[in-house]
């Protein structure tokens, strides 16, 4: 009986958890906004028989509810009012000029086009459009006469302006929530990016699968920086700086450290498992510090989530002696001289294991002391503005857009004819709810092959799914009391699980519209099998659309983000030997190459993700192009080793030789972005050349070995130990320079363009 309690009550704790991680969410806050902003003036008017309007207030503020991006109070505000005038606007625009359709198809259509356009701008602007074109959509279906014009007009915009006041309230009592949120998040991330790494050590992993997972998982790294870098930098210079939200930026910036140290820290797992099989123990020491390295961030995560005291569980300190004790086991069991090699290998890891702890203790100290954090000075501060995106929209932007080489002017050209075509088939057929069709065409066309066919089988299946389950309820259920119950929890589910899984948000926005329409018309049946026949007309129509209308099939992008990703690695690479050449702190310059570095990887891999999404026959050349991602990420970690390398020990002045070798990588980068370009001829590296490089190496020891001497290192185990320093910069240079090689034949071997 107390097994039987006692496992009850484990399992209700895990549903407890479960629901408050899930009500505990960005998503989650919005969807109540939206259901409050909706409900509320539905259910006050309702008492004064004045239904209607109310249900336009409503969907006044369900308009406005996608373009609620989270950010700080002041570009919240400014998005949401510049989409309650885009709202307003577009549905006056459509109801006064219906009744000339001659008119109203051909600037209807030029509305749609330039809406789209603006997603030029960004998120913040992507989302804006997307609410102006889904007033046009619904505004179709609500068409009004003179006064009734301005009255429903200024209803929609009420409602608006009502979601407005919510949302910028809620954001003001608690300012926080979200910023703590998205840092939970990154922190999950980045454990799941060491955990794979501790997955390496595995004696037979498949390391190619973890290397592909590993490259995957930086494409949402990057997306939750991007959001942290708003929402923590901008906050700080448009609202000032208390100590929190100085606490949550230095726990940013040691997690991308961790991520950094971790890019830039590579062993080659195969010759380790090879010289110590007979000694699995010392790397199953280590494992089990990598795993506690990734299971210490996760645990932090999860304290923020739940808001409660972080306890740390695992004591790394001790994992770290552990893995020292092991060395010494090593080294006593094969003795000193048989060992030397060994050790050092294993020294590097556990240095390596040393840094890692000392990022997270500085993220660990951030939730255990109650301490200022005076780290980040006003100099800093500044210079973080550099590091997010512009708020200046030029019309310049915009104009040089308008050309087929833009993805985003294809689209919206695609997305202004598609919906041209939806009028035109709601004309010509007896559809009843034509209005329904634009809407599905709106919500489920994307810029991409592939996201637009997810989501039209998504919106098909969550329809006739929604369907299917609301009429089964409405069969048996007709108290007017639990419908309105289950039209606000549906309504409720459906906004917050459009945003997390699409089919799930389609099913229950389904139900909810079906059980609001069984309330206001007896023939339900009639108005389900239209909504189902509207939304497959036009997810038809979106899925048609993208496929015959100027497509933007990703390998016609793919040699653009290639390009990007080699570029940046190029400036992170100057900016290393700027840095070597030069000494100092690290500049601002440093900082935004290595953030753009690891962007422009981010955006390569997402490019790749779309085109595995997409038909067959265009998927051209998807070997090559993996392999040159791989390529980009083993030089991007390559670079990132030199970086850490030199900031973390004492170097001495660069030689000729030093900097002929970065030049000649440099070049073959150049080479290789040349051969992007597709009008410039590369002509293959002469022997000459790699006979040059080879006497370079050559020199930098001979050089380094000369420097060394004359500044008197007479104790031979220092000499020793700042040559193997040496060894492993020169090493690196060796590498950098093979990968560089390496990107320009598989670059020269692309025939993207052809």
């Amino acid at each position: 009986m107390q097994k039987a309690i006692a496992t009850f009550a484990a399992h209700a704790f895990l549903m407890i958890q479960s629901i408050r991680q899930f009500t505990d969410n960005a998503n989650f806050a919005r969807a109540v906004i939206v259901t409050v902003a909706a409900v509320l003036p539905v259910f006050i008017l309702n008492l004064f028989n004045l239904f209607d309007i109310g249900l336009t207030i409503a969907i006044g503020a369900f308009l406005i509810y996608p373009a609620d991006i989270p950010s700080n109070l002041q570009h919240r505000a400014k998005g949401l009012l510049v989409t309650v005038g885009i709202v307003t606007g577009s549905t006056l625009l459509v109801n006064l000029l219906h009744p000339y359709p001659w008119v109203f198809y051909p600037v209807i259509t030029l509305v749609v086009f330039f809406l789209s356009m603006i997603s030029v701008y960004g998120q913040r602007a992507t989302m804006v459009a997307f609410s102006g074109l889904l007033a046009i959509a619904l505004g179709t279906g609500h068409i009004n006469h003179g006064w009734e014009i301005a009255v429903y007009t200024g209803l929609i915009l009420g409602g608006g302006l009502l979601y407005t006041f919510l949302s910028l309230t809620i954001n003001y009592l608690n300012p926080h929530r979200y910023t703590e949120l998205e840092v939970a998040e990154c922190l999950k991330l980045t454990a799941k990016y060491l955990k794979l790494r501790g997955d390496l050590w595995d004696a037979g992993a498949n390391r190619a699968s973890i290397v592909e997972k590993q490259l995957h998982l930086q494409v949402d790294i990057n997306a939750t920086h991007e959001n942290l870098r708003e929402i923590l930098i901008r906050n700080r210079s448009n609202s000032g700086s208390s100590n929190r939200s100085r606490k949550m930026l230095l726990v940013f910036i040691s997690l991308m450290e961790i991520l950094e140290l971790a890019l830039s820290t590579s062993f080659d797992h195969s010759k380790l498992h090879q010289k110590f099989g007979e000694h699995s123990k010392v790397l199953a020491t280590y494992q089990n510090l990598a795993y506690n390295l990734a299971a210490t961030l996760k645990k932090i995560g999860k304290s923020i989530n739940n808001r409660k005291k972080y306890i740390p569980k695992h004591n790394l300190i001790a994992d770290l002696e552990a893995l020292e004790n092991a060395i010494n086991e090593y080294e006593q069991l094969l003795g000193k001289e048989a060992a030397a090699e060994g050790v050092f290998m294993l020294m590097n890891m556990m240095h390596y294991a040393e840094k890692q702890i000392e990022k997270i203790k500085i993220i660990e100290r951030a939730f255990t002391v109650n301490i200022t954090f005076k780290d980040i000075t006003k100099s800093r501060d500044n210079d973080l503005d550099k590091f997010i995106s512009s708020d200046y929209y030029p019309l310049a932007t915009l104009k040089e857009n308008l050309t087929f080489s833009s993805t985003i002017f294809r689209h919206s050209l695609r997305l202004a004819v598609t919906i041209a075509l939806g009028f035109v088939i709601g004309a010509l057929f007896p559809l009843q709810n034509v209005y329904w069709i634009l809407l599905t065409i709106v919500v489920i066309m994307r810029p991409g092959y592939g996201l637009t066919k997810q989501r039209s089988y998504q919106r098909i299946v969550g329809t006739i799914t929604g369907g299917i389950i609301a009429f089964a309820i409405i069969s048996f259920v007709h108290h007017p009391v639990i419908i309105g119950t289950l039209i606000i929890v549906c309504m409720l589910l459906g906004y917050t699980f459009t945003a997390i899984n699409y089919r799930i948000g389609a099913t229950f926005v389904t139900m909810y519209v079906i059980f609001l329409y069984s309330m206001l018309t007896p023939n339900i049946d009639e108005v389900l099998q239209y909504r189902i026949l509207d939304t497959v007309v036009g997810s038809v129509l979106a899925f048609l659309g993208n496929y015959f209308f100027w497509p933007s099939w990703e390998f016609m992008n793919l040699p653009v983000f290639i390009k990007k990703s080699i570029e940046a690695n190029r400036n992170y690479l100057a900016e290393i030997s700027q840095y070597y050449n030069n000494k100092g702190n690290v500049t601002t310059t440093y900082r935004l190459a290595r953030k753009n570095a690891f962007v422009e990887l981010g955006n390569l891999m997402q490019s790749y993700q779309r085109m595995t999404q997409e038909p067959k026959s265009k998927q051209k050349q998807l070997q090559q192009i993996y392999k040159l991602a791989v390529l980009n990420h083993t030089l991007l970690s390559s670079l990132a080793s030199l970086g850490t390398y030199i900031q973390s020990h004492k170097t001495y002045k660069a030689s000729e030789a030093f900097n002929v070798v970065v030049n000649t990588v440099i070049k073959n980068l150049d080479n290789a972005i040349a051969l992007l370009t597709l009008n410039v001829q590369v002509q293959q590296a002469q022997q000459n050349n790699n006979e040059d490089l080879a006497m370079r190496f050559t020199e930098l020891k001979n050089i380094r070995a000369r420097e060394l001497r004359e500044i008197h290192v007479t104790d031979e185990e220092e000499f020793r130990l700042k040559m193997e320093e040496a060894h492993l910069v020169i090493e690196q240079l060796v590498w950098l320079n093979s990968l560089s090689e390496k990107i320009v034949k598989a670059t020269r071997m692309l025939e993207l363009g052809k």
